[in-house]
């Protein structure tokens, strides 16, 4: 760099003065003496976009659901979303669009997955996710379905066997390039699973801004998976956990702080994606008691869509919560405008965009493209690195299992608490697969159901449709029961812990609820073959493993005696179309509400 002499540069500088008078009269405050001090101006806010989804589930293909909006007209429209590659092309049309920007995850983004990442152990789906540039994701409960040594081995990498299943079938697997944070999930020593938080620097100089970044899963997970592979982990509280962490970010520099966690919510109402009409979950409370100082909540688990601002533990400052639906359907688009002088979140918004994908036909009849939204064009890397995986499944995905009179529903919002006749038909078979072990009822949780059964056009179903129901491969539990444990049980569906879940039982058994009752007291009828239930007397129970264990909070079944361990759940569904023609779609009465 040349320097100017001293005596040129002062007169330059003395024949600009006047010129520049009017400046120094804005950014310049007389003192005493009447001496000018210079007051730079104010620092331009620095914007960085969170690019936010949940509960992916493994869904590499379109998986044949729709995310419902507002038509404009006063009525609901349909639009068919999903699919890795058209989920990579959203992302990367947002990334144009802000030069700073960094992509999360709120957990649940394998297991209970379609069959081209489930036999695969969710590697596919890992790498797929690394590829359209995850950077960081909470760790949901389901991340945890195989155990914590499966779950390192999804970030490190590497082919040790660890399951029933073989890992690097197809190629050798090599971790997750995003990083799992685990903030609550604690080893025996007392440290985390997984780092407990990040943090993300932008721009340089006097424009750096750092974003914080906390990830941790909810502290229900126990009752969520199976005991034996997380027993050498405890799940903390999440406020506290949350509140801890907060200040270390701070300390490090962190401007704002962005926390991923695995519990949420929902909204009541007609569909909206950006709504927050009558909000409630288990993720309110824990907000309630969160430090002020957090920006940003992006959560999922409950598999909704909201964009909401709720009270902190500061009422008069709230946080913004946001959470897209499930199965990459949708994308969360969150701009933060942040001071770099003051170090804190000046402005923020949010939207969930719709990853508007394929046609396809519901449950319901054909969903087609809609022109509310834009429909975008697969990536087409990804489209033919999830390809090579569906095509190495083909043999199991295509293979007829029977036929079906027709769709079968799982119980759409507003009655997806109960299953639907989906439901009902997953009892039939897991009690017809377990006669031999004295079954005489059997139970499905409506939320172990994942997706409708939509059969082809002549009535057959693949494994592939059937394995979309029912990803779990949990094994069938037959036990005792009395009547009044059964009752019992059928109440804990009904209770103040999680989301309401009425049983789906098999054909024979009835049961009337009323949710204006006092909680324990919400069942008033309970039949079996026409006959009322006696609470002395001893039943043979049938239900998935996951309950048996007490899963979805219903403890009851722990309770059960003279255990049978039976098929597994996808074995005697499919026996049940093995076993017919053609399987009728069930269209008796099993679950009465008198609420109403």
């Amino acid at each position: 760099m040349t320097f100017m002499g001293n005596t040129r540069r002062a007169g330059m500088l003395a024949a600009g003065a006047l010129a520049f008078t009017g400046l120094l009269s804005g950014c310049a405050a007389p003192q005493a003496g009447g001496a000018l001090v210079s007051t730079p101006p104010p620092a331009v806010p620095v914007e960085v976009a969170v690019l936010a989804f949940n509960d992916f589930h493994g869904n590499l293909e379109p998986p044949r659901q729709s995310v419902g909006m507002p038509d404009g007209q006063g009525g609901t429209a349909q639009v068919p979303a999903g699919g890795a590659a058209w989920l990579a092309s959203a992302l990367d049309s947002l990334r144009m669009k802000h030069p700073y920007s960094l992509t999360v995850a709120a957990g649940d983004l394998i297991s209970a997955s379609p069959l081209a990442s489930s036999l695969f152990l969710d590697e596919p789906s890992v790498e797929t996710l690394s590829r359209i540039g995850l950077d960081y994701a909470a760790v949901g409960n389901h991340e945890f379905d195989r155990g914590t040594k499966e779950l390192r081995r999804m970030q490190a990498g590497g082919c040790e066997k660890l399951t029933v299943r073989e890992p690097c079938q197809l190629e050798r697997f090599a971790g997750a390039r995003y990083h799992y944070l685990a903030a609550s999930t604690l080893t025996a020593s007392g440290a985390p699973l997984f780092p407990a938080s990040a943090i993300r620097t932008f721009g340089t100089g006097a424009s750096q801004v750092k974003v914080g970044v906390i990830g941790l899963t909810l502290r229900g997970t126990p009752m969520l998976v199976n005991p034996a592979g997380i027993a050498d982990v405890t799940f903390a509280d999440e406020a506290d956990t949350i509140n801890a962490e907060v200040p270390k970010l701070k300390s490090q520099g962190a401007d704002a702080i962005v926390v991923l966690i695995h519990q949420g919510g929902k909204q009541s109402g007609a569909p909206d994606p950006n709504g927050c009409g009558g909000f409630a979950g288990d993720i309110q409370p824990i907000l309630a008691r969160v430090s002020p100082e957090v920006d940003v909540v992006v959560s999922g688990h409950t598999h909704a869509d909201y964009i909401c601002e709720l009270p902190t533990s500061d009422p008069a400052r709230k946080v913004l919560l946001t959470s897209a639906g499930l199965y990459g359907k949708e994308l969360t688009e969150i701009t933060l405008a942040i001071d770099p002088a003051a170090h804190r979140v000046t402005a923020r918004s949010a939207r969930n965009l719709i990853v508007q994908s394929q046609p396809f036909n519901s449950a319901k009849g054909p969903v087609a493209l809609s022109p509310l939204v834009p429909a975008y064009a697969p990536r087409t890397d990804i489209a033919a690195y999830v390809q090579r995986y569906v095509d190495a499944a083909k043999s199991f995905a295509t293979r007829p299992v029977g036929k079906l009179s027709g769709p079968a529903d799982r119980g759409e919002a507003p009655a997806g608490s109960t299953g639907g006749p989906l439901a009902h038909l997953i009892a039939d078979a897991q009690l017809a697969a377990t006669r031999s072990a004295g079954a005489q009822i059997a139970f499905m949780n409506p939320y172990g159901v994942r997706a409708a059964l939509v059969p082809a056009a002549d009535g057959t179903v693949t494994f592939g449709d059937i394995y979309l129901v029912q990803p779990f491969g949990n094994a069938l539990v037959t036990e005792t029961l009395t009547g009044a444990e059964i009752k019992a049980v059928l109440e804990q569906g009904f209770d103040a812990i999680g989301p309401e879940q009425v049983l789906a039982p098999s054909a024979g058994f009835v049961f009337r609820y009323d949710r204006r009752q006092p909680e324990g007291s919400r069942v008033t009828a309970i039949t079996l073959n026409g006959k009322p239930l006696d609470p002395a007397a001893s039943y043979r129970v049938t239900v998935n493993g996951f309950l048996a264990l007490g899963g979805d909070g219903f403890t009851v079944f722990k309770a059960g005696r003279d255990t049978v361990t039976g098929p597994t759940d996808i074995d005697a569904f499919e026996g049940l179309f093995r076993s017919k023609s053609v399987v009728d779609v069930p269209r008796d009465v099993r679950t009465i509400d008198a609420s109403k």
